[in-house]
């Protein structure tokens, strides 16, 4: 063939190819183009999944009469006029591709009335032709109706899904599109029925509705809010507790200036905040909007503009995950908190609330109040150590020892967790609040204790404490080369390690945290994990690793008696650490059980 021009239909369909890949790309154009306009209100209503129609409704700004014509022009944009424009685009699309390109593979009418116009002027494209613009009734704004997509495309049509996949693709898309402007309302209608209606959302708490109309209520019901800025970078948004994982990730949005972005870096910098909370395959959930100058990155990347280049990409990625690192680093026990188990735990907690209420064979159980005095609270004592239930000899003076003078059931705010009354089969700790009760798995529960501790250690907040006489360890030759390979990673821990022969090493100094817990044994479980696993590449992923391993063996073991003074030592260090709402793998510490949860399980005064 020899070189040509192509003819502009056939470019319109090129480009439609780029940007318009099924019915929800249409939506997208359409419904950010009625953003750029300055819309409160966008009506979308579909039919056959967007397959046979498309009509976008909005009372944003309107075109003027002379312009509308121009509108559905290869490269015709309002938005951009030069080269510095392009440089610091505010707006969501910029290239005036969309109209053309989907007018090109569709048979599309446009209507718009400009704000003081006496009538609207519409106009169509039919098979690559422009009618002439002529007077229509319509309110302020415009409308955009799109039919028979990719009529005139059939290879595309055959890529084209079932009309439900196609519908639950546009509902995707809107939703993503409704939580990047909580100021807008939207509708959606298909197949003549009302689908759902998005109020605009002004204040937090309709924000929070609006969340949890598109996320669910667990999501809402479980999510930290954000709010960080320096003088080029803005963060907010609603990250979810560690505890609400998925196995997917379904449920991570991050909005650049507006943007909806699936961008790497993003993606990488959250995943690396979360890693010390979440158990390794599951996936974290968060709505995150970052906002910069729109001179720090480039969104002409990507022909639907999903993916961006950040001019400092180093930079924001350390904002990101030291932002998100550091609320995450408040997940920690309250008085307010139910705890970190999962949120269904208590399944018959929720089907309780719902049953009528049954009679009680005459006589009615009072309502739960707290022990009225030490008597009660040391007959509870007594009446424990079975079942695998354990308790100091005299509950309430080791309890006194712990925490001073405490007035049975007198637990307040200052103590989160309560104060021990039991260790149930050596796992569990059973402890008494004001309002209820909380079970901590005491191992899950250290081993957080000791890895934040173990961190301080690369900040130089925890001391390392030298050895009199150094501990002879004696190792396998294997394990002893390991030893010699992460020296600097052990130093920075605050062990001193050194070979003396090839299956034996010293031990001359170990980190205060671990001097009275068998740091021998400390040094060859993380050895031997070594040996077996392997080592990272990285010296920060090492000392990670090490962390880790050193924090789950120097914990606590099952079946370990402990003292009530030694429980309660670790409540109120759990109060203190950062993160104690998961151990290091990502389980969770502790539950709360309120007198509320525990009479609907019991379905007292019913």
């Amino acid at each position: 063939m020899s070189i040509q021009v192509l003819p502009d239909e056939l470019i319109n369909q090129i480009a439609a190819g780029e940007v318009i890949e099924r019915p929800a790309s249409v939506v997208k154009e359409l419904v950010e183009n009625s953003l750029d306009a300055g819309a409160r209100r966008i009506d979308v209503e579909l039919e056959r999944g967007g397959c046979g129609l498309i009509r976008i409704r909005d009372d944003g700004v309107g075109i003027q009469p002379h312009e509308i014509g121009t509108a559905l022009a290869r490269h015709a944009t309002s938005k951009i006029a030069s080269l510095d424009d392009l440089e610091n685009i505010a707006t969501l699309g910029f290239r005036g591709e969309a109209l053309p390109s989907i007018a090109s593979v569709s048979r599309l009418s446009l209507t718009s009335r400009s704000a003081g116009a006496a009538h609207a002027w519409a106009v169509d494209a039919r098979d690559g032709a422009l009618t002439a613009p002529t007077p229509a009734s319509h309110p302020p704004g415009t409308s955009v109706e799109v039919r028979d997509l990719f009529f005139n495309v059939p290879a595309r049509r055959k890529f084209m899904r079932t009309e439900a996949t196609e519908f639950q693709h546009v509902v995707r898309m809107l939703e993503r599109l409704a939580l990047s402007r909580f100021d807008v309302g939207f509708t959606l209608a298909h197949n003549g029925k009302d689908v759902w209606t998005l109020p605009a959302a002004h204040s937090a708490a309709e924000r929070l509705a609006r969340v949890a109309k598109v996320c669910g209520d667990d999501f809402a019901a479980h999510v930290i809010e954000l709010h960080h800025e320096t003088q080029s970078l803005r963060l907010t948004g609603w990250l979810a507790l560690p505890t609400f994982s998925r196995s997917q990730s379904d449920l991570q949005f991050a909005f650049l200036n507006g943007r909806f972005v699936r961008d790497k870096l993003v993606a990488g910098a959250t995943r690396l905040a979360y890693q010390d909370v979440l158990f390794n395959g599951r996936f974290a959930a968060y709505l995150l909007y970052l906002e910069l100058d729109p001179a720090m990155v480039d969104v002409n990347a990507h022909p639907q503009k999903l993916e961006v280049r950040f001019r400092d990409s180093r930079q924001i990625h350390d904002f990101l995950f030291r932002t998100v690192e550091r609320a995450l680093a408040g997940t920690r026990p309250t008085s307010e908190s139910p705890g970190s188990a999962p949120t269904n735990w208590l399944t018959g907690s929720a089907t309780f609330t719902h049953l009528a209420a049954p009679t009680q064979a005459r006589f009615v159980l009072p309502e739960a109040r707290p022990h009225p005095g030490a008597d009660a609270y040391r007959g509870f004592l007594e009446s424990a150590p079975a079942a695998g239930a354990m308790v100091a000899d005299d509950p309430i003076t080791a309890l006194e020892d712990a925490t001073g003078a405490l007035a049975p059931g007198a637990a307040t705010d200052a103590a989160p967790l309560g104060y021990a009354i039991a260790q149930l089969h050596g796992v569990y700790i059973l402890a008494q609040t004001a309002d209820g009760m909380v079970l901590v798995d005491m191992h899950a529960a250290h081993e957080r204790v000791m890895y934040e501790g173990m961190k301080k250690l690369l900040t130089g907040e925890t001391a390392q404490q030298q050895l009199l006489v150094p501990e002879v360890l004696h190792v396998s030759a294997a394990q002893a080369e390991a030893a010699e390979s992460h020296a600097d990673e052990f130093a920075a821990l605050g062990f001193v390690v050194s070979r003396l022969s090839p299956d034996q090493l010293a031990l001359r100094a170990v980190p205060s945290l671990l001097a009275s817990r068998d740091p021998g044994s400390v040094v060859r479980d993380v050895l031997s994990d070594l040996v077996e696993t392997g080592h990272s590449r990285h010296v920060e992923e090492s000392i990670n690793h090490l962390l880790g391993t050193m924090a789950c063996h120097a914990a606590v073991r099952a079946r370990r008696s402990l003292s009530l003074p030694e429980m309660n030592a670790l409540l109120r260090e759990m109060e203190r650490t950062e993160r104690a709402d998961q151990c290091n793998h990502g389980r969770p510490t502790w539950v709360r059980l309120s007198l509320g949860d525990l009479d609907r399980l019991f379905m007292r005064g019913r």
